[in-house]
């Protein structure tokens, strides 16, 4: 075992600050193993604050793979896997659909989609268990979306990939959280610095997961913007997270339940939460109603931007800055893609004092005497 985190093999004490997505996962789960858990978050048992209330929840590691490294895809294929064991152990019902990827492009932008092509067949090549890619003309973009024929003769398909409702799985962790037994304290923020953990009164171990509530631990973490628009649109029919190529504003559209659609999301460096722009309100707009006429009489649910917490090199990280306080940071755009491997490293961590599934997922762990 490693000689600065405490060991797992009995019940502890185990304090988590942050109730977004990886605090309340590494909450419920080591409730379930019979650790005293508590919980404390700035926001409420909704999450409205954090990064994962806004996302649309794609588990997409091969769509991934254009704008990030292979270990984060392994990551995500990991917890392709993960998801389905995880949301079996809520007390709510959670969405979670795998129909694949579908990716479009008009014909303008085609050079810009050969690239994109040429790069996911690199990541095939070098991550091995992702299903192959396959390239459709128009007939086949037709038999796979009925509902786009005719407006895209050529696409992309990427088997296995799917996506959950983050709201839903949000309000089941939370729900489980209570079932447990975890004392959450919503509207209580607090710091490493409130706690002296392994003395006496004390948690045996911290679990820091505040995102960018973090920046004054951790300098380095930075915002980057997104904003997402949530509709209604009875008359659209698609069956499958749909991306669409573009040189300056690729988007996605998500399909929930009920007609439900997020649509986004820009990228912004900033740290920026103020209400979304309306450049940026028309290009995701203006792309989806190109996709999907229906779109046009849609009802407008909500518009909403947050802050992604993000690392210098826009990949997660976990360190242990002093005894018994490990923190997990740097999510990024992938939280939900990668979010159970990540829970699944640090769960190795505390029982075994080592992760092999970090090596593997090239995680940076920066831990004295463990580092990778």
């Amino acid at each position: 075992m490693h000689p600065l985190l405490p060991r797992l093999d009995h019940p502890q004490s185990i304090t988590v600050l942050g109730a977004g997505l990886m605090g309340r996962l590494l909450a419920v789960q080591l409730a379930r193993a019979g650790h005293r858990v508590s919980l404390h978050d700035a926001g409420g048992p909704q999450a409205e604050h954090s990064a994962a209330y806004v996302a649309a929840a794609m588990l997409a590691p091969l769509a991934e793979s254009a704008v990030t490294e292979p270990g984060v895809v392994r990551m995500g294929l990991h917890s392709l896997g993960r998801w389905p064991e995880l949301l079996a152990q809520l007390a709510e019902p959670v969405y979670l659909q795998r129909n694949g990827t579908l990716i479009l492009w008009h014909r303008q932008d085609a050079s810009e989609a050969a690239r994109l092509a040429h790069k996911l067949q690199q990541t095939q090549a070098q991550v091995s268990g992702l299903p192959a890619l396959q390239t459709l003309d128009g007939p086949g973009v037709a038999g796979l979306e009925p509902s786009v024929a005719g407006r895209f003769h050529q696409g992309l398909y990427l088997p296995g990939e799917g996506q959950l409702d983050n709201r839903q799985l949000l309000a089941a962790l939370a729900a489980t959280l209570a079932g447990l037994g975890v004392a959450t304290h919503w509207h209580s923020p607090r710091q490493p610095q409130d706690f002296r953990p392994g003395q006496p009164g004390q948690p045996d171990l911290l679990l820091d997961c505040r995102g960018l509530g973090a920046r004054a631990d951790w300098p380095q973490l930075r915002g980057v913007r997104g904003e997402v628009v949530r509709l209604h649109a009875p008359d659209v029919q698609l069956a499958r997270p749909t991306r669409i190529v573009h040189p300056r504003y690729p988007i996605y559209i998500a399909p929930k339940q009920d007609q439900v659609f997020v649509i986004g999301a820009t990228e912004i460096e900033s740290d920026d939460t103020s209400p979304a722009s309306l450049r940026s309100t028309l290009e995701l707009l203006s792309a989806a109603y190109a996709v999907h006429p229906g779109f046009a009489e849609a009802r407008i649910l909500e518009l909403a931007t947050q802050c992604r917490p993000t690392l210098p090199d826009n990949l997660p990280a976990l360190r242990l800055r002093q005894p018994r306080v490990l923190e997990l940071n740097g999510l990024y755009r992938h939280g939900f893609m990668i979010a159970p491997a990540l829970l699944d490293v640090v769960l190795q961590l505390l029982l075994q004092g080592q992760s092999p599934l970090a090596a593997q997922f090239d995680l940076r762990l920066e831990i004295p005497q463990l580092s990778n």
